[in-house]
């Protein structure tokens, strides 16, 4: 299983890294629409009716992608206004919110068509927010990728080294607020180091994500930060509790030894489009 995971983790990296770094944000776009397609596939899988056509996955990622394509086609990676963003980010806080009460055993009763919606919207406005991340520049980009990824890694040695409470047992039993708590320094003490060290002593082609909080004074900065931490570990958990739901580990197997696409991407899903909404401040 390590094998399989240290392979296909290489193979993502040999893939993404070029078109993260090349200066066209083309590449970048176009990549994430693969991305974006094998996504809704595992959603849609995840929340069809059982008496749901076989290929009904197939078609739904196939025209999330297709509504992507055809926005990039259209508008290129010129910035949509700025309300889209907020309007992701109050669905996300308050949709989000209202699933995770309900748990588990509340979300297979919600109507099929609008569980696909959900996800088609979720879907669109992530890809939409990357696209838009990566033409402002990579070091912004970056900046979002590495702020979830450091939520993650720091929640998960804090919960395993302090975890007492739980945060959510009946959607992902090994989560605690202590790695919540942990996860939230972690990104502070991230952005310390990315605005007083990297960006103080090197050149980029663009603000990172904390730099364009920190001109925003103290306390916005502060609140972003933890803002965007709590939403990460919410698009985690509202990603556990529709397996949960259906009784299933992974959102699919396209990734050998790391599940599927959905299982990498959950807690981007919510922060892209926020992340978006708090640069435009």
């Amino acid at each position: 299983m390590l094998k399989q995971r240290i392979i296909t983790a290489l193979v993502l990296l040999a893939v993404l890294l070029p078109a993260v770094f090349v200066a066209n944000p083309w590449p970048f776009a176009l990549l994430t629409l693969l991305l974006i397609a094998a996504a809704g596939w595992e959603w849609a899988k995840l929340n069809a009716a059982a008496a749901s056509p076989s290929w009904l996955p197939g078609v739904f990622g196939v025209a999330v992608a297709s509504a992507c394509g055809i926005t990039l086609l259209g508008h290129g990676l010129q910035a949509p206004p700025d309300w889209c963003w907020w309007l992701a980010g109050v669905v996300w806080v308050a949709g989000g919110s209202y699933a995770l009460r309900g748990g588990p055993k509340a979300w297979p009763h919600a109507p099929t068509g609008l569980r696909l919606a959900l996800g088609a919207l979720v879907l669109f406005a992530a890809w939409l927010a990357m696209a838009q991340a990566k033409a402002m520049g990579t070091n912004f980009l970056l900046s979002i990728f590495c702020l979830v990824w450091m939520a993650d890694v720091a929640a998960y040695f804090g919960g395993r080294t302090f975890g007492r409470r739980k945060l959510a047992p009946s959607i992902s039993p090994g989560k605690s607020w202590e790695g919540v708590w942990s996860g939230m320094l972690g990104v502070l003490l991230l952005a310390l180091l990315w605005v007083h060290g990297l960006e103080a002593h090197f050149s980029f082609d663009s603000p990172s994500l904390f730099m364009l909080l920190k001109r925003q004074g103290l306390i916005v900065s502060l609140l972003g930060l933890l803002l965007l931490s709590a939403m990460s570990v919410v698009g985690d958990l509202f990603e556990s509790l529709i397996k949960r739901a259906v009784g299933a580990k992974d959102s699919s197997q396209l990734l050998p030894g790391h599940g599927g696409v959905l299982d990498r991407v959950d807690a981007l899903l919510p922060v892209f489009p926020l992340a978006l909404a708090l640069s435009s401040l």
